[in-house]
This record gives structure tokens, sequence and C-alpha cells, in this order.
């Protein structure tokens, strides 16, 4: 990308922009263990955070697509008696619009880093986070507004796990990961990542270990590199994942204006023409910003929390002037 500095002042992560094939620009910077001072490289790992969510809703809508379950399906003909503060009239699709009101275990409205309520070691599982989901009351009718929710994307890992029959990381590799060739994503623990996978910091430079779940879930706890997040986008518009017309579910917008601008269809975010699966947490930063028309990707994963937002758009209107589609 002839002519284009990105701005990475402060920057431990990866920011990569590739179209095709072809690598066409990448910076690394800072440290993936500090204590190693293993640097940060185009092969690293990085969590995703809420990134996982795209994940999720793909996988549910796989699901729904075999036809084991609709979009029209209630939360409580699944849940049976768990989780009795969930409203008899959420649907799947509510959870996945975000419009299924139901009260959250870490409602963002009021605080995007409130701690755990649970031990981070206990949720080593998705059936471990039941507890934790339990007793929050509703907040308004089921398809009232949009209120971005994370229990109702662990309340979907719940579903798809009792309805596909498998765990959910299970699910999401088989639905997912490996029909994209996303051989470098997965589930692991906190407190045993694998070779190659970043450390998360925070800003008084302790890891994030405490502060997230040992294991992810529905809402967050996905690891996946530059490189697998470019092939997820191409598996997407290819149809590999999903049908078209079930892809058309996932991308199309169910609300315009999310409050920053945005667009929300089922787990994938819409930015003007652009699709963007997108998280942030404790030690946590991550935007993949794709363009359907021209395959271009660009990603940006960080291992402290860092703006990524506006430095992926930057990348992606220099990948498109240079590509001569500049919008």
């Amino acid at each position: 990308m002839e002519g284009f500095e990105p701005d990475l002042a402060g920057f431990s992560g990866v920011l990569s922009v590739r179209r095709g094939d072809d690598v066409l620009g990448e910076w690394a910077m800072g440290l993936a263990d500090r204590t190693a001072g293993a640097p940060n490289t185009p092969e690293t790992r990085f969590g995703l955070a809420s990134g996982t969510k795209t994940f999720t809703a793909l996988t549910i809508l796989s699901l729904a697509e075999e036809g084991l379950l609709a979009l029209g399906t209630t939360a409580r003909g699944i849940l049976g008696p768990d989780l009795p503060s969930i409203a008899d009239d959420v649907t799947v699709d509510h959870l996945l619009t975000h419009t299924s009101g139901i009260g959250d275990y870490l409602d963002e409205e009021l605080d995007d880093l409130a701690p755990l309520s649970v031990p981070a070691q206990s949720l080593d599982s998705t059936g471990a986070y039941l507890p934790m989901l339990d007793g929050f009351p509703t907040k308004f009718p089921a398809g009232e507004r949009f209120s971005y929710c994370n229990s109702g994307y662990v309340v979907l890992a719940v579903i798809a796990e009792r309805v596909g029959g498998a765990s959910f990381a299970e699910l999401v590799a088989r639905r997912v990961f490996m029909p994209a060739g996303m051989t470098e994503s997965g589930f692991p623990r906190s407190d045993r990542l694998p070779p190659g996978t970043a450390t998360g910091y925070l800003e008084d430079g302790r890891t994030n270990v405490f502060e997230l779940p040992v294991v992810g879930s529905g809402d967050g706890g996905a690891h996946s590199t530059v490189r697998d997040l470019h092939r997820f986008w191409r598996a997407l518009d290819a149809g590999v994942i999903l049908s078209r017309q079930w892809r058309a579910l996932a991308t199309e917008p169910t609300v315009a204006d999310t409050g920053d601008g945005r667009g929300h269809g089922r787990g994938i975010w819409t930015d003007d023409a652009h699709l963007v699966l997108s998280g942030s947490d404790h030690g946590v930063s991550a935007i993949s910003r794709h363009d359907p028309a021209t395959g271009i990707t660009v990603t940006a994963l960080a291992n402290i929390a860092a703006p990524v937002l506006a430095r992926t758009r930057a990348a992606m209107d220099a990948a498109l002037r240079m590509a001569g589609t500049a919008r």
C-alpha cells in the first residue's frame, strides 16, 4: 500500500490489509508475551472478545438452515425450566438481533468493563455460565428496541449445544472454522494458551487472566489470526458457511443505526457497505472489516485496549483508493 502509513502509536498487535491471496499491507507492533519478550507477528493468535458473537450467530443460522431450530423458536422451548427470568415470548431471532430485552449479566449500557460476578476459573464451559445469567429482570418487552446484550449470546450458545448435540466450541469449529479453513482459530483456556497466542494486558501491566472467563462461550473468548479472519470473510462471501439466502439474514441490517452510526444484522455489524466483526474487553481489541464488493479485508487485532475502529477505516479507505474503488 504505497504511500499509506498507519498510525500505530501506542499499538500492540497486528494491522493487516488483504485481498484474495495477496497481502496488500501488514504491520506488527509490540509484544505478544512481555515476560518472554516474544513479539507480535502476523501469525500471532489474538482474543476476539465480542467478535466471537459473529461465529455464534452463524452457528445458530447454520443449525436453522439445517432445520434443527427456527428463528421463531422460543428460548423457553429449548431452555425448559432454566433461566426462568427470560420471558416466554423471547425467540432465537430476538437474541440474534439484540432485541430480546432480557437482563444482561454484563450490561454495556451501564458499564462495559464491569468485573465478573463469579470467579473467572469457574466459567470453563457454556453450562457453567447459567448461574451467572440467572435472576436478571427483563429490561423491556421482546422486540421493542435494540439493546446490545451479552447474556443473549451466551443463551444462544446454550441453545446451540442443546439442539446441536455437542459443545459450543465443537459446533463453531464444525460449522464455521472448518468449512472456512480457519485452522488457527479456536477457544483456548486462558490459563493454557497455545504457542503463538498473545497474552492480553491491562493498563497497569497485569495480564487479563483474572478478568475474563477461563473458556469463552457465545459472547466472547474465540481466538484467531488476521489470516484466518480473511479466510472467514472469503468463505462467507462464497456461500461456504451458509447458503446465500441465509448469509443475507446475517448481513442485512435489522437496525440501521445502533447509536454509533453502524447497523447490525445478526451477529455482524454494517458500516457503510462494509461488514464488520468487532470486540473489545480487558486486554483485547479486535476489528475485522470486509468489503464484499472488492474482497478487501482490513483486520486490526491487539492484546491491549486500543482504538482500532478508526484505524481499520483509514486502512480500508487507503486500500479502496489503491484499488480505484474509493467511495
